[in-house]
């Protein structure tokens, strides 16, 4: 059997009616003849959506697939035991033109009562914001479900929404049952339970290629909303300190580091029992472990197996990446 070493995915791109030019004129990535790609998938167990490795001995194999031979020398034992055969985690670049549709995912309990594996807890890293840019999450006051319904069909649902203003680097977490929408101009990468189950709330009322406005989920929408409203929708972490690990995110279905990086960075991961993933949102770092070196570029991401424990970041100048794992 082979031994498993850092794995690079080949990207997934995805049409989108929101979507964007960023992936290509920022990110230099080639998504052939899509007109607006919207997403790019970087790591995915999604069924039907599997990542392919592109590095190494394993190149063209599944991620599922090696996660059914390896076990828990690639994701952790505990990892294992709890989420099986399926890579627990998604990973993205969203890039929208236009404003998302205004959305909720069902939490696992939810989930679970209607057949889905998992809900969709996640978190937006911000790694390109244009002026002016915006993204909704949570309500702006307390509201009730019967409010919801009537401002959806009366099309004012607008008015009790949390506007944010975004920036490059900023943090939002984004748990599952919680309303959001990314707005024009916002960049983000997305870490992500396995699921890709969205209730579409309000769409702005906007027409599809075909002039029909999208499906909206509203039964499912209101039945998952969590109606409350928070002090503080954004995460914040010390971004400045420098060559050093920064807890970021921590829930338990992920924990999310940043890494600002001038230097070299050795890790051990030996108390560990995870995968670790490191993607790019700044810059370009080399991964040098025992057997060899991988270039990571921004926008790129890279898998660290189980029984890797030892490595080396080496910032090409200048770097910062998001470390992820779970706990």
């Amino acid at each position: 059997m082979n031994i498993l070493y850092p794995l690079k995915f080949q990207p997934k791109y995805f049409e989108k009616i929101w979507g964007g030019q960023n992936i290509k004129t920022l990110l230099h990535k080639d998504f052939g003849d899509l007109t607006n790609c919207g997403e790019m998938w970087l790591l995915s167990g999604v069924e039907g959506e599997n990542s392919v490795v592109c590095n190494g001995n394993f190149e063209g194999d599944e991620i599922n697939d090696l996660v059914e031979t390896f076990m828990g020398d690639l994701v952790g034992e505990n990892v294992f035991d709890k989420y099986g055969e399926t890579f627990p985690l998604l990973i993205k670049v969203i890039d929208p033109l236009t404003w998302l549709s205004v959305q909720v995912h069902p939490d696992d309990d939810i989930a679970r009562k209607i057949g889905l594996e998992n809900g969709k807890t996640e978190m937006w890293y911000v790694m390109n914001a244009e002026e002016n840019a915006e993204l909704v999450t949570g309500f702006n006051r307390e509201v009730t479900k019967a409010e919801v319904e009537r401002r959806i069909y009366d099309k004012s649902i607008g008015e009790v929404l949390n506007f944010e203003k975004a920036d490059k680097g900023d943090v939002f977490f984004i748990p599952a049952r919680r309303i959001h929408a990314l707005g024009p101009g916002c960049m983000v990468a997305e870490i992500q339970q396995t699921s890709d189950t969205t209730y579409r709330v309000y769409d702005w009322d906007r027409l599809d290629q075909h002039g029909m406005y999208r499906e909206l989920h509203i039964p499912q929408s209101l039945y998952t909303l969590d109606y409350k409203c928070e002090d503080n929708y954004r995460t914040e972490y010390q971004r400045d300190k420098k060559d050093s690990t920064v807890p970021m995110v921590q829930c338990p279905f992920f924990t999310t580091n940043y890494i600002n990086l001038d230097a070299t960075l050795a890790k051990d991961y030996g108390e560990l029992d995870s995968f670790v993933i490191l993607m790019s949102v700044n810059g370009s770092f080399t991964l040098r472990y025992e057997g060899g070196e991988e270039l990571v570029k921004m926008g790129e991401c890279i898998l660290i197996p189980n029984i890797v424990k030892k490595v080396e970041i080496c910032a090409i100048k200048h770097c910062e990446l998001l470390e992820i794992y779970i706990v």
